[in-house]
């Protein structure tokens, strides 16, 4: 008897807490105006669940997994929304992310050999100082690595999930558009500024002339933030795309049409702003990682595409005249004239990325074991070819000739340690995030592509965006409960 009458109770309970349910789920449905078709307690429940799920991936998007880290990852989602556009002010919340972070993290980064390597190199960087042609030039040359190593250390701790590398691509590629709105308007709209506003100008018509800067300094550099956020952007493109062919098989797939339609949008502006940038190298680096993306995906077609349309680039470009004015017909003078340098038949030797190299190269012979000195190279090639230039356009030359063999063999080894561990922790990463940290393997790889003909340290912005892409593949793990 008791039995049963203990067993009528919890039974009433149960339903009387399933009434209680039922009528906070009404009445929440009524405040938030669902739609009347919702009417059983069932469906309402339904509703609830998928509003608190989304609820929760949004709290996700903007938490930490780690509570002492969670103000360093608000600061450093903040400096990245604002840093592109106003670069002060962003620089402000990068860098106390950084610091804070590596405050906290203090004794695990010290004890880490990748970050005594980074030390190492650090102290080896000063000592070059030391042996510089010109000692000032070549201290001033440290900023533009030492601080960021500081970043690198306080960001790969930083940076722990994929939930956050999805964070930072969605940032990128959100304050990408005004940048691109910006340059088109710069080249076809004439629109300048007299002076420099949040720190930087805008020049007519392009700098040089017919070539998209927008917000930057000068055509490559954008080419060089474009190539980033293109590759980040449709990263995520392709992974709206996988949930939209499996949703049908899978319920728990919450797809998006709308985020689907903007990264659409996002992906074609930013290739535009790449194609408006006239970089030879940033378009064959989109066209490598559009290649690469489609060999991940399997998808044949596409690659025998993207085969096809490099192939008949560069026979309109080099192949013999015969040759060459058959694909000419069909590939536009505004790529193969460019690939090949007819556009600038005339440019002094000097200017030639061969002659740099060389240059820079015999730099290096002569001091092979401490360099010349950071930033030493523009004074060095200015006496010897009349010719200022700010660099020899390859950053491993560059290193070399300015701080010798040793530092740049190291600083490119724990580069390679990086990149290692990356591939290391692809395995680990379930299927469905596989994509965006591929993405980001993916930066890397084009970063190393883009400084073989250019370097990229000399703006502070593309140089931390740099450091950021490293960080986000150095020491990424999985948590299942982020």
């Amino acid at each position: 008897m008791g039995n049963g009458l203990g067993s009528e109770w919890e039974d009433g309970e149960t339903r009387g807490w399933g009434e209680i349910n039922c009528q906070l789920l009404t009445v929440n449905s009524s405040l938030l105006n669902l739609n009347p078709k919702f009417k059983t307690c069932a469906e309402l429940a339904e509703v609830s669940k998928i509003q608190n799920r989304m609820t929760k991936n949004i709290w996700s998007f903007l938490r930490h997994p780690d509570s002492k880290l969670r103000f360093s990852w608000y600061c450093l989602q903040l400096g990245l929304f604002i840093f592109p556009l106003f670069p002060a002010l962003g620089a402000v919340g990068l860098f106390l992310s950084s610091l804070i972070t590596c405050v906290r993290e203090y004794r695990k980064i010290i004890q880490n050999p990748l970050y005594k390597g980074f030390i190492l190199l650090s102290l080896l960087l000063l000592i070059t100082v030391g042996f510089a042609a010109d000692k000032t030039t070549a201290f001033l040359g440290l900023f533009n690595l030492l601080p960021f190593f500081l970043l690198f250390a306080g960001w790969s701790h930083l940076i722990q999930t994929t939930w956050q590398l999805q964070r930072i691509s969605w940032i990128l590629t959100i304050n990408s558009l005004p940048i691109v709105i910006i340059g088109m308007g710069q080249l076809f709209l004439g629109w300048s500024t007299s002076n420099s506003i949040f720190g930087w100008t805008l020049v007519a018509g392009g700098n040089p002339p017919e070539r998209m800067a927008s917000v930057f300094m000068y055509a490559n550099t954008l080419a060089g933030y474009l190539v980033i956020v293109f590759i980040l952007s449709l990263g995520l493109w392709l992974h709206q795309w996988q949930k939209l062919r499996i949703r049908g098989q899978e319920d728990k797939i919450e797809f998006s049409a709308s985020s689907f339609i903007f990264l659409t949008f996002a992906v074609i502006i930013n290739f535009a702003g790449l194609i408006l940038t006239n970089s030879r190298n940033a378009w064959v680096i989109a066209l490598v990682a559009s290649l690469a993306y489609a060999v991940y995906q399997k998808w044949r077609s596409l690659i025998a595409i993207f085969v096809s349309i490099a192939t008949s680039i560069a026979l309109a470009a080099f192949a013999p005249l015969s040759i060459a004015q058959l694909f000419r017909k069909v590939v536009p003078a505004f790529f193969w004239a460019r690939f090949n340098d007819q556009l600038h038949p005339d440019r002094p030797v000097a200017l030639m990325r061969a002659t740099q190299w060389n240059f820079a190269w015999s730099l290096t012979m002569q001091r092979p074991w401490t360099g010349w000195g950071l930033r030493n190279f523009s004074d060095i090639y200015q006496a010897k070819m009349n010719l200022w230039l700010g660099h020899p356009h390859n950053l491993f030359l560059m290193l070399s000739a300015e701080t010798g063999l040793p530092a740049t063999l190291l600083f490119y080894g724990l580069l390679g340690w990086v990149f290692i561990k990356g591939v290391r922790s692809q395995r680990i990463i379930p299927n469905e995030d596989k994509l965006i940290f591929f993405s980001y393997l993916l930066v890397f790889a084009a970063w190393i592509l883009f400084n073989t003909v250019d370097v990229t340290l000399f703006d502070f912005r593309l140089n931390t965006f740099s450091w950021l892409m490293l960080s986000a593949v150095a020491r990424i793990k999985y948590d299942k409960s982020f």
